[in-house]
């Protein structure tokens, strides 16, 4: 059994050790001003209560790097144990064409034009995570239109989500290849090649 507060949980894996919970019409909390959407979570064993680490999506995340996070997943017999380091996050961004922040480089990445960032950081309030020790850190991602503006979407994982996994996830985000979309975020046209499909 699958332990949770709320009546939204939609998926837990066949062994027991991974969920997702649709938490939209709950409503728990914010990520940047944005409504949380998405619960990941993945416990060490199929009878504990406790979950090691849990990832959270809000609205607007692209369905692309969440697929790619959820099938990395997915594919992983110890959910719960990584073996790189944080390093394995910010190369995979490199080979995107991200650069280092010059400040942080061994913590943040930004794309080229500057409308997304992945960085180590204080874990958000209300971000759980199986480590119990205070001034943990985790993978924040998140897009906007430039500075000052509002996000687009953010993502938060917690300081026991294995590095690997978050790479996953930054490296499907940061990809240039095409990808279809039947509306566009409002004024980011001039940010995006287009091509229409009759």
């Amino acid at each position: 059994m699958w332990p949770t507060a709320r009546d939204s949980l939609l998926y837990v894996s066949p062994d027991g050790q991974c969920g997702a919970e649709w938490l939209l019409a709950s409503y728990p909390f914010e990520l940047g001003g944005l409504p949380v959407a998405w619960q990941v979570s993945a416990r060490s064993e199929t009878g504990s209560v406790m979950v090691e680490w849990n990832a959270y999506f809000t609205v607007g995340v692209p369905p692309e790097p969440l697929t790619d996070f959820l099938l990395a997943l997915d594919a992983r017999t110890a959910p719960s144990v990584g073996f790189d380091g944080p390093e394995v996050v910010l190369d995979e961004l490199g080979t995107r064409g991200w650069f280092r922040d010059a400040d942080r480089l061994h913590t943040t990445a930004f794309d080229p034009g500057f409308s997304a960032s992945v960085s180590l950081e204080p874990l958000p309030p209300l971000v759980q995570d199986g480590d119990p020790r205070p001034d943990q850190v985790g993978w924040q991602a998140w897009a906007d239109l430039g500075f000052g503006d509002p996000y687009l979407w953010c993502a938060s994982f917690s300081s026991s989500v294995p590095h690997d996994l978050a790479a996953v996830f930054a490296s499907s985000a940061a990809s240039p290849a095409p990808v279809m979309r039947r509306t566009l975020p409002a004024r980011t046209a001039d940010r995006l090649s287009i091509v229409r499909c009759d």
